[in-house]
């Protein structure tokens, strides 16, 4: 008899690595900046938090309640920038900007 086991439980499982967890937030902002799709890229934060340890801690350490943070990585949340930053450093990240490969020449 095989063992299986659920693809959230091995999905989280790899997300405790930073180099995957790192993979993982840049395809889903990609995609977003392709398509708009927010929730995709809070889904992968929320996996990410999920994955680095304690949703709670996470909560805690950003002065909000669990239910705070869950509303604030939801579609309905009022998500700022600021926000975003504070939860991506606690996590052990940062936002950076990249200069995009099909870009116009701005006439200034």
């Amino acid at each position: 008899m095989h063992n299986y086991r659920k693809f959230k439980d091995y999905h989280i499982e790899q997300l405790r690595d930073l180099e995957d967890a790192k993979i993982y937030l840049s395809v889903a902002l990609a995609a977003y900046e392709n398509d708009e799709d927010i929730d995709a890229f809070l889904l992968a934060v929320k996996d990410v938090a999920e994955a680095q340890g304690d949703i709670s801690k996470l909560a805690e350490r950003l002065c909000l309640t669990d239910e705070g943070l869950h509303k604030v990585l939801s579609a309905d949340g009022n998500l700022q920038l600021n926000t975003i930053r504070k939860i991506l450093y606690e996590l052990g990240f940062k936002l950076s900007i990249e200069v995009r490969e099909n870009r116009l020449q701005a006439s200034l």
